[in-house]
């Protein structure tokens, strides 16, 4: 079982910037991939940003290519997720993923965090 721990939301005006971290209790191996899903109110759950665990690869949803940057500190077990130029629709509650396959085949979810931008 593999457990997920978000930190880092909060509530920012318009252009700011926040960083979201995900702890994973267990040593991620370089197999997996750590990923950010979102949702907002009264909308279903989108995927933001996915990295592989071993080779560093990325991938990042178009409405926040060029804004939000996924990274992570192997020695922590952790994945970041640095959001610049945050806009009102950024809001949402930010989930962390572990999958043991690819980056969009989440197998383990955290409690999420919540992210909330004022125009």
């Amino acid at each position: 079982q593999v457990q997920l721990g978000e930190s880092g939301g909060g509530l920012v005006q318009a252009g700011d910037s926040l960083r979201l971290s995900c702890a994973a209790s267990v040593r991620i191996y370089s197999s997996a991939a750590m990923a950010w899903y979102r949702q907002a109110p009264g909308k279903e759950r989108e995927f933001v940003a996915a990295m592989r665990w071993g080779t560093g690869r990325t991938y990042y949803s178009d409405s926040v290519k060029g804004r939000f940057t996924i990274s992570k500190d192997g020695a922590k077990n952790t994945v970041y997720l640095q959001m610049n130029s945050l806009k009102p629709e950024d809001t949402a509650t930010y989930y962390c993923t572990y999958s043991q396959t690819g980056p969009y085949e989440p197998h383990y979810w955290g409690q999420g965090t919540q992210v909330t931008v004022s125009s």
